[in-house]
């Protein structure tokens, strides 16, 4: 076999590699397009509650989001007052060619509760492992390891060191997919009995006068029974009496499905949804097109190789 014909067999061997690996990424694609598809249903058939009104399980909310205590938090790198931050320090690093590459050094997310308020009513959002699309994101690049402060508007764009800063802001009008529970501001019934007790053991006559039943001074095992009986039903009624608040919490659903946290209009994040099964769908039909044009080419390299190489004339 000529030198050619090795030149040809390997084309057709790249070709058919090529078009393998690209018939792996469009299956890549094809999957993520079904799994944004299922997404893109769920999220579109979650409909949008009042926070008052929605029921326990997977909801849909939207409002403004404000601080849970009585002052915002303050992201770490700006001190700006937020309800969720998260951030990222990079370095260069060059190896011995003068390459560069970033490192990430440290980052971090904030993961305290923050109040989502609409016409109706208010709940608590937990952000921890949400998707949070952010309302300000920002990067700068400075000297130092930590910036000293928010950059400016001559902030240089150059620098061994690089700042990210993702924000919600106080204020910011969001969409909420996840999964709401009530808990209850009323303490349990065994905290509320031990309670209880505590208190009138600081009173040892009234004690002695209401549970010593054989009038021997002291406190026996039974009727210490009887004691905590009692401060049972006492603080079982108590709590009956007493009007329980009660809050709401979303938080990351346990059975998989997304939790979502946009500065977007319920509609606005269906139709991000939408284009984005749209981008794989995409991804994938150009992934199949291309792995068909390289097979087809590799076939091509392989019908030449196979023609007969012509016999030249010894000069």
């Amino acid at each position: 076999m000529s030198h050619a014909a090795h030149v040809a067999l390997s084309a057709a061997t790249q070709a058919r590699v090529v078009a393998g690996v690209l018939g792996a990424l469009a299956l890549v694609a094809l999957r993520g397009f079904f799994v944004r598809l299922r997404r893109d249903r769920l999220v579109a058939d979650t409909p949008l509650m009042r926070i008052r009104s929605a029921a326990q399980g997977y909801v849909k909310v939207a409002g403004r989001a404000a601080p849970a205590g009585q002052s915002p938090t303050a992201s770490p790198l700006t001190s700006r007052p937020c309800v969720w931050w998260s951030y990222e320090i990079s370095h260069r690093e060059r190896d011995s060619k003068g390459n560069s590459r970033w490192s990430t050094v440290e980052k971090a997310a904030s993961a305290e509760l923050f109040l989502l308020s609409d016409q109706d009513g208010q709940c608590l959002v937990g952000p921890v492992q949400a998707e949070i699309t952010p309302t300000t994101r920002q990067v700068w690049y400075g000297d130092t390891a930590r910036p000293s402060g928010p950059p400016g508007p001559a902030s240089p764009f150059s620098g061994d060191w690089r700042y990210t800063e993702r924000l919600l802001g106080v204020n910011d009008q969001l969409c909420v997919i996840g999964d709401l529970r009530s808990h209850s501001e009323v303490g349990d019934l065994s905290s509320a009995t031990a309670a209880k007790l505590k208190e009138w053991k600081q009173d040892q006559q009234a004690l002695l006068g209401r549970f010593d039943s054989n009038h021997d001074g002291r406190i026996d095992a039974a009727e210490w029974e009887s004691a905590r009986a009692a401060a049972a039903r006492e603080s079982q009624a108590d709590t009956l009496h007493t009007r329980v608040a009660r809050i709401s919490v979303i938080s990351k659903p346990v059975n998989g499905q997304p939790f979502l946290i946009a500065p977007l209009s319920p509609a606005g994040l269906e139709k991000r949804e939408r284009r984005l099964g749209a981008v794989y769908f995409a991804a994938a039909l150009l992934g199949i097109l291309l792995c068909a044009w390289a097979l087809r080419h590799a076939d091509k390299l392989a019908d030449a190789e196979r023609q007969p190489v012509p016999a030249t004339l010894d000069q």
